[in-house]
């Protein structure tokens, strides 16, 4: 049995293979994390949450201080609905990590899922700080500043973000109807009049919160399949 047929079978969502294979390698390699790593992802697709956090805590005490290894663990935490848990681990993966502006970022996301908009704003201030020209970071405090009220802030803020992307909202003429004005209002778009492309005005997904926090892989291909499988729990489900 190998990594590579374990991956390939999680992949085509043969979850109960791929995971009888992971447990024998995780069996005959017990200190390896990248095997608990994904023997927990696996768990993850099955529903068996709680087992797949064992793997997680397993990774974590293999390499306490890796702090990618730490926000995933924050993830899963996050699943089991355990946020006092999770934002301890944020927490500390920001305090080993001061200049990381993805710590901020990440962990300003999940306060405002957990409706602390207050040190959301903070979290993005301090992630701005760090990357001033992370136009997701200038995006989401918007849209925290607009939940608030703060409209002023929140056009600054969406303001910023496009034009760190070169966007460049085109107003429609007055005297020719435009399709958008006959649509309903999309979830997380600003106003008919100025419309956002989808990579800056976007919802604030669980999958955003996903990459945001980085990854345990060194490569966009794992990380996007680390992407992947979370949002496959939550069934692509928006806030």
């Amino acid at each position: 049995m190998s990594f590579e047929k374990g991956i390939e079978l999680y992949k085509s969502g043969k979850f109960e293979e791929a995971l009888a294979i992971f447990n024998e390698l995780v069996k005959a390699n017990p200190n390896q994390a990248e095997l608990h790593l994904n023997r927990g992802r696996v768990l993850s697709r099955l529903g068996r949450t709680e087992e797949a956090l064992t793997d997680f805590d397993l990774i974590t005490a293999l390499e306490p201080y890796n702090t990618d290894y730490i926000s995933d663990r924050a993830v899963v935490l996050h699943l089991l609905k355990r946020n006092e848990e999770a934002l301890t681990e944020l927490d500390r993966a920001a305090n080993l990590d001061p200049t990381n502006p993805y710590r901020f970022s990440s962990r300003a996301y999940f306060k405002d899922r957990i409706g602390d908009l207050e040190g959301a704003i903070t979290d993005y201030e301090k992630a701005i700080e760090l990357d001033p020209e992370d136009a997701v970071s200038h995006n989401n405090k918007g849209l925290v500043e607009e939940k608030m009220g703060y409209q002023a802030k929140s056009k600054k803020s969406f303001e910023k973000a496009d034009d760190l992307v070169g966007y460049k909202p085109k107003a429609t003429p007055a005297s020719q109807p435009s399709e958008e004005k006959n649509e309903l209002p999309k979830i997380g778009s600003k106003p008919a009049e100025q419309p956002i492309p989808p990579v800056q005005k976007k919802e604030m997904t669980f999958n955003h919160f996903l990459n945001t926090l980085g990854s345990v892989f060194t490569n966009a291909s794992s990380r996007k399949e680390f992407g992947d499988y979370l949002k496959g729990i939550l069934g692509g489900k928006k806030r």
